[in-house]
């Protein structure tokens, strides 16, 4: 069942990364507090960097049990190990080396000179099957129910490597699958589907820039999730779309409290 989308709108990219970071964090607290540990799906992109470099600085970061979180991806571009396009590569630089997470719960996506070789569909099903097994009987599916899931939103609506009109994008059955052709480099990558996506409990999208302004437009205006994957992108229990004023201009003033700019 779909969640209808929240929206918070910040003056700009900077105050969205550390406001998105401080929210982070406080969930990530909640959850251990509640469970003992929490899951992320981390994105990739400057509006995900950006948030992983504002958590990096961020005081309130000791607050988190770094040993008792999973780090999953919602996607990743399928190149060899530590490429500097990679996201985890990314990732690492902008956060994760500073912090003292459990490598056995980072969980990367494989990378094109990993264990599958230059098999993106092998590797897909190999991620796959890591997130099944990780799956417990109170998560209902073959992945966790993740705390959070970030998304980043690409000018053409695109979320995570799920791009319009892609064959990955109708994906109904699948948790995770290789991805041909992308319309941006690199074309080979490795990506959650939506049905995967849609396991979280709360899932973040977040836009900013000028070059985000039509793609959330389009998103928020009950399109299709073919022709805009971000529209089929919902959490369980909450769905937040976190913009800079930019990202929002074309969006009506009646989606979002003027205070939240």
């Amino acid at each position: 069942m779909s969640t209808a989308p929240q929206l918070v709108v910040h003056r700009d990219k900077e105050l969205m990364a550390q406001a998105a970071a401080a929210r982070l964090i406080t969930r990530i607290v909640d959850a251990q507090s509640s469970r003992g540990e929490a899951s992320v799906v981390l994105t990739g992109g400057r509006n995900g960097n950006g948030l992983l470099a504002a958590l990096a600085a961020a005081p309130a970061r000791d607050a988190i049990d770094w040993s008792r979180l999973d780090l999953w991806w919602g996607d990743e571009r399928f190149l060899p190990e530590d490429d500097p396009d990679r996201n985890v590569t990314q990732a690492r630089e902008a956060l994760l080396d500073a912090v003292p997470l459990d490598p056995k719960r980072v969980h990367a996506m494989p990378a094109s000179d990993g264990p599958h070789g230059s098999d993106v569909e092998t590797a897909a099903a190999a991620y796959a099957a890591e997130l099944a097994a990780a799956a417990g009987p109170e998560d209902h599916g073959p992945v966790p129910a993740f705390d959070v899931l970030m998304l980043g939103v690409g000018p053409d609506t695109h979320v995570a490597s799920l791009f319009p009109e892609l064959p990955a994008v109708r994906e109904t059955e699948r948790t995770v699958v290789g991805v041909h052709g992308a319309p941006k480099p690199p074309p080979t990558r490795v990506t959650l589907t939506l049905p995967a996506i849609r396991a979280a409990r709360e899932v973040w999208l977040l836009a900013a820039g000028e070059d985000k302004a039509e793609a959330a437009a389009i998103a928020l205006s009950g399109a299709g999730e073919i022709q805009a994957p971000a529209a089929g992108a919902y959490g369980r229990t909450r769905t937040l779309w976190l913009l800079d004023a930019a990202a929002a201009s074309q969006l009506p003033r009646t989606l979002y409290p003027p205070a939240t700019a």
